[in-house]
């Protein structure tokens, strides 16, 4: 990958980039794919930026740092992702500046941090939006808000990689898996609780974030939860592999590539009808939908995959072959190339 000391012809910038985050998953994957097709490629993160590692100062000071990395950088096109990169973006010096929403942003920081912060967020959105000479979204809905709000928004997806051999890590059986971020909009204590009343069942709790000491207590004495940690993506993969179900129960979504993962992996998936999850799961047809936070519906549509395989296989298949007409790098990054002016 190339280094910021001289032009580059993308220069991408991202709270992060990597880990099991969707963005971080999303930023890899089009910074591998760029690179496959010979152009030269920068990325500036919090993991080659300073911040300060305290919850709530994350994203301020990698605005900060990440506008002083990339001041008088040269690229020809800088992409940006999400509202904390636009300050990045807006500084470097580029033929072309990109911003893509990961979802909406003041709604999901209204969400996180409450009404004021939400605030604050919704003025500095308005200024990136201006700021950038394109717009991307990864959902339909986020690309209609942005619409709305007279933004000509161009929705390019989420993606990931395709017919890649993952072997499958199996704790017992039947297995259910969730793989993400332990943050209050994840909510995955619904499913912690959904564990207490299926004892059948492993359920694998795979990540990190500010909600894991929460959650573990809230389970100390189910004993047919086990919690992971942060693992390295390829381990993230073999977990969701090696369970009969994948189950999202966010309340707030944008494109979950983890949703996405196990679909490619044919897992059959369980998630919430928020966000973008619901261009991803067509319930019934895809995987199937619940309402975030109903504790009695979460509980029976994973009842209903684990008792009921045939069903449970159909699913997946189908949601497997949207994934590869749709959703796949090979789909999704001629519109990226298309965008920078490079296609």
């Amino acid at each position: 990958m190339a280094g910021l000391s001289r032009g580059v012809d993308v220069l991408l910038v991202s709270p992060t980039a990597k880990g099991l985050g969707g963005v971080a998953r999303h930023v890899s994957g089009l910074a591998a794919r760029l690179e496959a097709a010979g152009y030269h490629v920068a990325v500036v993160s919090s993991e080659n930026t300073p911040i300060v590692n305290v919850k709530g100062l994350k994203n301020p000071t990698f605005m900060l740092s990440s506008m002083f990395s990339t001041l008088f950088r040269r690229a020809s096109v800088v992409h940006a992702h999400n509202v904390p990169s636009s300050l990045a973006m807006r500084a470097a010096s580029a033929g072309r500046r990109i911003l893509t929403m990961h979802g909406v942003y003041a709604e999901q920081v209204n969400l996180l941090h409450g009404s004021l912060v939400g605030w604050v967020a919704s003025r500095l959105e308005k200024a990136a939006l201006k700021w950038a000479d394109a717009v991307t979204a990864v959902s339909m809905r986020t690309a209609e808000f942005y619409r709305l709000k007279g933004v000509d928004a161009v929705y390019i997806p989420n993606a990931v990689d395709v017919g890649v051999h993952v072997e499958g890590v199996r704790l017992s059986h039947p297995q259910v898996v969730y793989v993400g971020r332990l943050s209050r909009e994840k909510n995955v204590s619904t499913l912690v609780e959904a564990a207490r009343r299926l004892p059948e069942a492993k359920f694998v709790i795979v990540g990190d974030g500010p909600d894991k000491p929460f959650l573990e207590k809230a389970a100390q004495n189910i004993s047919n939860v086990v919690f992971t940690g942060a693992v390295e993506h390829e381990k993230a993969l073999g977990y969701i592999a090696g369970s009969d179900v994948l189950v999202l129960p966010s309340v707030a979504e944008g494109m979950s590539t983890v949703l996405l993962e196990a679909m490619a992996l044919k897992t059959p998936v369980v998630a919430t009808a928020v966000g973008g999850n619901t261009e991803l799961v067509q319930h019934g047809e895809t995987g199937l939908l619940v309402d975030a936070g109903d504790l009695e519906q979460l509980t029976e549509a994973i009842a209903y995959l684990l008792n009921n395989s045939a069903e449970a296989k159909r699913l997946a298949e189908k949601a497997y072959q949207n994934v590869v007409n749709h959703f796949s790098w090979e789909a999704v990054f001629p519109q990226y190339l298309k965008v920078y002016g490079l296609g």
